[in-house]
This record gives C-alpha cells, structure tokens and sequence, in this order.
C-alpha cells in the first residue's frame, strides 16, 4: 500500500493500493499489445490525440494545481504554470514529430540508400515527485508521438496526481495500453525493467536511483536515459549587472522551493561583485512568502516530505560547522508540516556539504572567488553537469567562460530552463541521454539504415 502525506499539514491524504503481480503483468500485457495498433496509426491521428491531452491539461489546470500543492506543496500559480507548460510540450511533438522522423535519403557509392526511424515498443518512465506533470510529459509525449507505449512508475508521494494525470490520457484517447500508470513499489520496478516487454527506460530522480536503474537497464541490455541530479554553479563577474545576476540567481534558485534540477544551487561571484551583489539577493530574498501552498500570497510551500526536509537541514548544519556563514534562515520551524525558511549561506568553501553536495531545497551557498580563472576552477569542480550560468558585460569573456563550463545546458546573462525546442539533460553526475528537441524524439526509435542495390 501507498500512503500520501499532505507536507504543508503532515496528514494523510489518500491510501493507495499496490498493483500485485497480475494485474501488472495484464497491464505490461494490454501496453504491449497497444503498441502494434499504435504504431501502425498515422501521425495525424497520433498528433490529435496528443492535441486532446494538452486541451484537458489547460482546462483541468487548477484542479491539477490543488492536487499538486496538497501532495507535494508546489503553490498554486506555479501548479497552474506548470500544467500549462506541459500542454506546450504536447503541441510542441505533435506538430514536428512526423518531419522528424521523416525517412532521409542518403547518397551512396552504388544503389540508394535511407534513414528510416522505427518506435522501440513499451518504454517504462520511472518519473520523480518535484514536477509531477511536467517531467511526465516531456518524456511521454515524445515518446508517444514515436509510436511506441509508455508505462509509468510516478514517485510515492504523488501518486493521487499520478492518477489524475493518467485519467486525462484516458480521456484523450490515450489510455487502453497507450499509456498507462503503475502503481508499484521499488520490487516490482526492477521486474518490470527486466520484463522482455519493456524496450528501454528513461529516469528523472536521484544519482542513487540513477545508479540502480541503469545497473539493471544494463544487466537487461536495455536503453536508459538518465536525468539525475545538479549542483548548477551560477558565476557572477566582476563587470556583471548586479541587478539582473541577483533577479535570475534567487529565481533560479528558489523555484519550486529550491526543488529543481538545474536550481542555482553554488552562486560563485567575484570578490569585487560580493558585497553589491549579496545586498541585493538578500533583499530579494525578504520578500519571499514561505507559507500554505493553498495561499496565493505564498511564493514557497513546504518541502516535499520531512525525511527531505531533514537531510536539507542536516546539510545546512554541517556546512555550518565547516565555516559556512547563515546570513539568514537555517532554523528548522517547529510545528507541523514540511516547511524551512528561505537560507543563505555565504563563506562557503570546501568541505562543506554546500560546497560539495547537491542541496535540494530552498537553501542558497554563496561562494566567493578571486577572479574569472578562479571561478570556472570551482564551477568545474564538481562530479555533477547539469546546468550552469555566467554573467559578465563583456559578451565574448562570457561567452569563453560559457563554453567552459562542463555541463549540458549554459546561460549567458541569464538563467537556465528546460525549453522544448533545446536538448535538455546533463553529463557525469547528472546523467546521460537526453529530453526535449528533436534529440529527445530520437532517444527512444530504431534509427536504422535501409539499402538497396
């Protein structure tokens, strides 16, 4: 059984039970029959159900957004957001899909030769708690329009989101083996990667959880796309606009509470950009709104559940006590509920959980640095690559610097977000594999070559 908490009350919301062994097996079953008819389907018609989906998506956003801040605290503007942005992503493959995978003909010495792309099957999506819709259906939409089916290991704790998600698919056309939820534990996840049914698997979530499912992707030699984890160091120059690294560094970092990806979690500035810049983040962050998520006045909700909340604190504590500075926040509240304040530490260096691990949660490390050299050192300096910012008035030394920085994505005098029209994903720590673009389509299809005499 699945128990889900509300974080902003500690109490429990719904209970849910876990699929046995065969119900699952008729649901890997149904998906894989499901997959011959649906790839045999024109793209048209494959586009029109996808465009459904992404109706429902906007029309049933604030119902979704409610779900959402009850199960995992997200406020409810950024619910509605997000619900929003997931339906772009469906409009977004259901218009390109069809050129994309489009065969291409290809010049060879003797006879012709094509491209041609070709769906995988059943592809298992095991998809994290922070962004219940929007990680779903950037996987799943793709992967759709390729023509394969999609099962779906959402996380525990939003398993009633989960749910009211697959009821849209359903809605829209989708359901029937097209796409469908498994509610199941960590057990039952291993089988179904192991499950010859199962084509190959795309995870968002954690470096420990990316570990387990490619080690088990790989002993079934099956594909995986990986999306783990980020430590994102966000380098503010001497000559940069003050105003606008602080505006982007605490956005990036704090939205959705600080519980993303690719939040700026290290801001590393100049010695000569410090005392401007740590002025005006620190008024920034006055003015944030730590409070019911079900309050529109309310710009952070309560952390997911406690365990997280707590491990956030024991991070904060030991970057503390290995000289990191709290300029404001790092008191874990009493009460119930999930919930810590906005925190800054600053003089942070090595050693410090700050400096070394990935802080999830609404926790800022300010890192001060001699100069440009010193900066991509420490940027660098991390087994993680996921995203990354520089911000400089001199165009062509951001730009270097930019190009530097080991990590998928880099934004240049600005932050970065996930964007379906760019490749989106990380290197070492972070992961491999990509989402998004028209590399994110091809993750999960046969590219193979067909030559004729």
């Amino acid at each position: 059984m699945i128990q889900t908490l509300n974080p902003a009350t500690g109490e429990a919301l719904s209970t849910y039970p876990c699929l046995d062994a065969a119900a699952l097996d008729a649901a890997l079953t149904q998906a894989t029959r499901a997959q011959a008819g649906w790839a045999r389907q024109s793209f048209a018609d494959r586009a029109a159900a996808v465009n459904r989906l992404a109706e429902l998506l906007e029309a049933e956003a604030p119902v979704l957004a409610r779900q959402m801040a009850l199960e995992m605290g997200k406020p409810l503007a950024q619910g509605e957001a997000e619900a929003r942005k997931s339906a772009l992503v469906c409009r977004f493959y259901a218009e390109r899909a069809e050129a994309w995978l489009a065969d291409e003909a290809v010049t060879v010495d003797s006879g012709s030769a094509t491209v041609a792309h070709a769906p995988l099957g059943v592809i298992l999506g095991i998809m994290p708690w922070n962004y219940p819709l929007w990680q779903v259906l950037r996987f799943a939409a793709p992967t759709l329009m390729a023509g394969n089916t999609v099962v779906l290991k959402h996380a525990p704790n939003v398993t009633g989101t989960a749910l009211a998600l697959a009821a849209l698919f359903d809605r829209a056309g989708l359901g029937e083996g097209r796409y469908t939820p498994l509610v199941i534990d960590l057990d039952a996840t291993a089988r179904v990667i192991a499950d010859p049914r199962v084509q190959a698997v795309s995870l968002t979530g954690s470096v420990r959880a990316g570990r387990a499912v490619a080690a088990a992707a790989g002993q079934a030699l099956k594909k995986c796309v990986l999306e783990l984890g980020g430590s994102d160091a966000y380098v503010v120059l001497d000559d940069a606009d003050i105003d606008l690294a602080a505006g982007a560094c605490v956005s990036a970092r704090f939205v959705n509470g600080g519980q993303s990806c690719i939040a700026a979690k290290r801001w590393i500035v100049t010695a000569a950009a410090r005392p401007a810049f740590e002025a005006a983040v620190v008024a920034r962050l006055a003015a944030e709104a730590v409070g019911d998520p079900l309050n529109p006045a309310t710009t952070i909700g309560p952390m997911a559940r406690h365990d997280l909340r707590d491990e956030l604190h024991r991070q904060v504590e030991a970057s503390r006590a290995a000289g990191a500075r709290v300029v404001m926040g790092g008191v874990c509240p009493d009460g119930p509920g999930s919930f810590y304040p906005v925190t800054l530490l600053t003089d942070v260096g090595p050693g410090a959980p700050a400096w070394d691990d990935e802080l999830f949660g609404p926790v800022a490390s300010l890192i001060e640095v001699a100069d440009a050299d010193a900066a991509l050192k420490v940027a660098n300096g991390t087994p993680y690559g996921l995203g990354g910012a520089v911000f400089s008035a001199d165009a062509l030394l951001a730009e270097r610097f930019a190009r530097q920085l080991r990590s998928g994505a880099v934004g240049i005098n600005r932050g970065v977000v996930s964007d379906p029209r760019l490749p989106f994903g990380g290197i070492g720590h972070s992961g491999y594999g990509r989402e998004l673009s028209r590399h994110g389509l091809l993750e999960f299809v046969n590219v193979r070559a067909l030559m004729r005499a």
